[in-house]
């Protein structure tokens, strides 16, 4: 009896002390833990704990199974399987640079969820259900095994700059080139310049033309911006681009006796970019506009076109994201 008690004594500690470190011992060079020590990566199902927001109720899976969720929601599951390999390496980093175990900040509303499936909030993410809707029952198998082959042939890889996973951020079409982070929200980061795009003319937002009334852009942004009135006094500048940004985009523009930021134009009347010119036209406004989104980072339409092109997903990566580095958290 004390030989099993003494087994037994044993063993808990072995699970209560060894077996944690084992799960929860992941290390990012760089990275942190809440109490501030590195930890090391061995288990290559780390949990993340989602925030399904529809349902309002946190989950926990796989990190690798949410990336491969992520990925099925955010890029066309038809895109050559180099580019839809940088989407979960983008996917994948977003993920690790808010988990609470490798030192991210999580949900500050949640406590306990690391990211949502809101893609307000976080990033998309789509399960089993829904993706048998979107899809159809037919392809379902077929998608569902090409983008959990392109998510595991990267298991565990994440962008980083000096040892740091990157904001990650992307996008659906840039049109020419992509946006700095600078120009877009204001804060610089040295992995998120600007750069030339010339594989996304394929994507069908590329271009649009939108045509909104008058009466229904003024009710957008005020009748202090008198556009009813200016229109009628035969006012042919309605709209004046003021200034643009350094990638070709719209900075500042005024429109009847308003002056608006590219980014508080293409909210309010709901344009695809704030590369964008516009047209009067009897009662109307016509705008035009080119690429679809923020346009920073990986552009998701430029990264299959560079597949296409024969170019890999590190390729694609270290090309959208400047001065870049991959590092797999699993081999750390």
């Amino acid at each position: 009896m004390k030989k099993i008690l003494a087994f037994s004594i044993a063993l808990v500690i072995i699970m209560v002390i060894l077996v944690p470190v084992a799960v929860v011992g992941l290390d990012l060079s760089g990275a942190k833990s809440e109490r501030g020590a590195s930890k090391k990566v061995k288990n290559e199902d780390v949990p993340i704990h989602v925030y399904l927001h529809e349902q309002d109720r946190i989950v926990t899976m796989s990190l690798e199974e949410y990336v491969k969720g992520v990925v099925a929601a955010e890029m066309p599951a038809e895109f050559d399987q180099e580019a839809l390999k940088a989407q979960a390496l983008a996917a994948r980093t977003y993920a690790v640079k808010n988990m609470l175990v490798f030192g991210g900040s999580g949900l500050a509303d949640k406590p306990g969820a690391d990211v949502s499936t809101d893609h307000r909030v976080s990033q998309a993410w789509s399960d089993e259900v829904s993706l048998k809707t979107k899809w159809g029952p037919f392809k379902y198998e077929q998608y569902w095994k090409k983008i959990s082959q392109a998510v595991e042939a990267t298991s565990g890889e994440v962008i980083t700059y000096n040892g740091e996973p990157i904001n990650a951020l992307f996008h659906s079409t840039s049109g020419e080139k992509t946006a700095s982070s600078k120009e877009v929200w204001g804060f610089d980061y040295p992995y998120l310049q600007s750069v030339a795009c010339k594989w996304d003319q394929g994507s069908p937002r590329y271009t649009e033309t939108k045509q909104l009334a008058l009466s229904d852009i003024e009710q957008r942004l005020g009748a202090d911006a008198g556009v009813v009135a200016a229109a009628k006094s035969g006012d042919t500048s309605l709209v004046k681009i003021l200034e643009l940004t350094g990638s070709g985009r719209v900075d500042k523009v005024r429109i009847g006796s308003k002056t608006l930021t590219g980014i508080e134009m293409r909210e309010k009347l709901e344009l695809r970019s704030t590369n964008f010119t516009a047209e009067l036209k009897g009662d109307k406004l016509i705008f035009k506009t080119i690429g679809y989104g923020h346009g920073v980072g990986l552009c998701q339409y430029g990264a299959n076109g560079m597949a296409k092109e024969g170019r890999d997903y590190r390729q694609i990566i270290t090309y959208y994201y400047t001065g870049v580095a991959i590092k797999n958290i699993f081999n750390s």
